[in-house]
C-alpha cells in the first residue's frame, strides 16, 4: 500500500530544546494511528506539525506526495481535549460556521440558498454524531460528551482527509468515553479518514487504533535535558489479534507504563 503521509527525518527544536528528533514514518490512507508516551514527549507537537500550525526545524512531511501547506487548511481537521466551540452560537451555527467562513471569506456569512445549503449540511453532520435533537441549543446547555460530539462535527463538516485528535476524551467520564469510542469508530469506518489520536490511556490506544506508536526518548544527558528529543520507539500494527498484541505492552519500559493511565473501560 502506497504512503499517504510521509514523515522524513523530522526534527523539532525550540532554541536549545529538542522536542522531536529523527522521525521517519510512512502512513497509509485510512489508518487509525494512536500516539502514546509520557507527558512532554512531543506527541502534541507532532500533531501541530501535521496540522501545519508549526513547521519542522528539519526534515519534511508529505501529504499525498506534496509538502504540507505552511498553515492549517480544510484537509486536516482537529479536535482538542478542551471543548473548542463558540459559546455564543447555537449548535447548528457552530457547525455551519466553517462552511460560511470558507465560502465567504470577506463577510464570513452566507445568504439565501447558500446559507440554507450550509445549514442543511451542518444538520446532516450533527445527526450523524447524535445531536439532531440539539440543533438550537447553545454549548452551555450541553454535557461534556455532547460538546465533544459538537467539536467532532465542526471538524467533519469541512470534509478533511486527516483527523487529528489531541486527547479528545481525557476529560470525560468512563461511560461517556466508551460511547465516544463507539461513535469515533463508526465515523472512521464511514468516512475512511486517516486519524491520529493522542492518548494517555494505553488501553484506549490499543482498542481504537490500527497502529499504536510509542513516543519516547532514547538518549538522555543529565547535564543538558533538552539536548535530545523523542522519537517513535515502538510502532505496533493492530489490525489483527488485538488481545495478544496488548500483551506487548508488558515489553514497554517501566517508566513509560508508569506515565500512562490505567484502563477506563473493559473493552
Amino acid at each position: 500500500m502506497s504512503a499517504f503521509i510521509e514523515v522524513k527525518n523530522v526534527w523539532q527544536q525550540y532554541g536549545d530544546q529538542t522536542v522531536l528528533e529523527r522521525l521517519d514514518l510512512s502512513i497509509a490512507e485510512g489508518e487509525f494511528c494512536t500516539l502514546v508516551g509520557a507527558s512532554g514527549c512531543g506527541k502534541s507537537t507532532f500533531l501541530r506539525l501535521l496540522l501545519g500550525q508549526e513547521r519542522p526545524s528539519r526534515g519534511q512531511i508529505l501529504l499525498g506526495g506534496e509538502p504540507l501547506t505552511a498553515e492549517p487548511d480544510p484537509s486536516r481537521g482537529v479536535v482538542f481535549q478542551r471543548y473548542s466551540v463558540f459559546p455564543h452560537l447555537s449548535v447548528l451555527d457552530n457547525v455551519a460556521l466553517g462552511l460560511e467562513l470558507r465560502q465567504s471569506r470577506l463577510l464570513g456569512r452566507l445568504f439565501g440558498a447558500a446559507k440554507r445549503e450550509a445549514r442543511e449540511r451542518a444538520a446532516e453532520i450533527l445527526t450523524k454524531v447524535g445531536l439532531a435533537h440539539a440543533l438550537d441549543k447553545y454549548p452551555s446547555a450541553l454535557s461534556g460528551g455532547m460538546q465533544q460530539r459538537l467539536a467532532i462535527a465542526q471538524a467533519l463538516i469541512m470534509k478533511p482527509r486527516v483527523l487529528l485528535l489531541d486527547e479528545p476524551f481525557g476529560a470525560l467520564d468512563p461511560g461517556i468515553r466508551k460511547d465516544m469510542h463507539a461513535l469515533l469508530l463508526e465515523l472512521w469506518h464511514a468516512t475512511g479518514l486517516t486519524v491520529f489520536m493522542v492518548t494517555h490511556d494505553l488501553s484506549e490506544g490499543f482498542s481504537l487504533g490500527t497502529r499504536l506508536m510509542v513516543f519516547d526518548k532514547l538518549r538522555h544527558d543529565p547535564h543538558a535535558p533538552g539536548a535530545y528529543g523523542a522519537r517513535v520507539t515502538y510502532d505496533i500494527p493492530l489490525n489483527e489479534g488485538r488481545r495478544s498484541q496488548r500483551a506487548a505492552a508488558d515489553l514497554l519500559p517501566a517508566h513509560l507504563l508508569g506515565s500512562l493511565q490505567p484502563t477506563h473501560q473493559g473493552a
